[in-house]
């Protein structure tokens, strides 16, 4: 068992808008979704204990799980809150169901324009600056 005030884990095949910079617009308005993200789930979790099955670790050595609230996948419920993008290199379609669902409700993310994040990261590999790199004129879901 892991509680969020004493360890950490990457949710196995999900990411999330973990920088300030990522930026979705919606309504002609930007917002900082990593934060909205963190904080729908802080208020999901509360004080429910967090139950962890460790998958993996990535390459810089953190731990990549599957982590639940008594019987919510925290990951599934992220991507279908349209809070996280399915992660298919890494989840193997596992939550390409919960993705389809919050775009097609237009969800979260799914209301506005926003750059996968992923994308977002080879940007800044590249060079880029974390405004040019968060696309404020680039499609939905790119």
């Amino acid at each position: 068992m892991a509680t969020p005030s004493t360890s950490m884990a990457r949710a196995c095949g999900s990411t999330a808008s973990m920088r300030p910079s990522m930026i979705s617009y919606r309504h002609g308005g930007g917002y900082r979704c990593g934060q909205v993200a963190a904080n729908a789930l802080s208020g999901l979790i509360g004080r429910q204990a967090v139950a962890c099955v460790e998958v993996d670790r990535d390459r810089y050595g953190r731990l990549v799980a599957v982590c639940s609230v008594g019987k919510v996948d925290l990951a599934d419920w992220l991507v279908r809150s349209g809070l996280a993008v399915d992660w298919p290199r890494y989840s193997k379609g596992d939550y390409a169901a919960a993705e389809a669902e919050a775009r097609g409700k237009q969800s979260g993310i799914w209301g506005g324009r926003f750059v996968k994040p992923w994308h977002y990261r080879q940007c800044l590999s590249a060079g880029g600056r974390p405004g040019g790199c968060s696309g404020e004129g680039s499609g939905a879901g790119r």
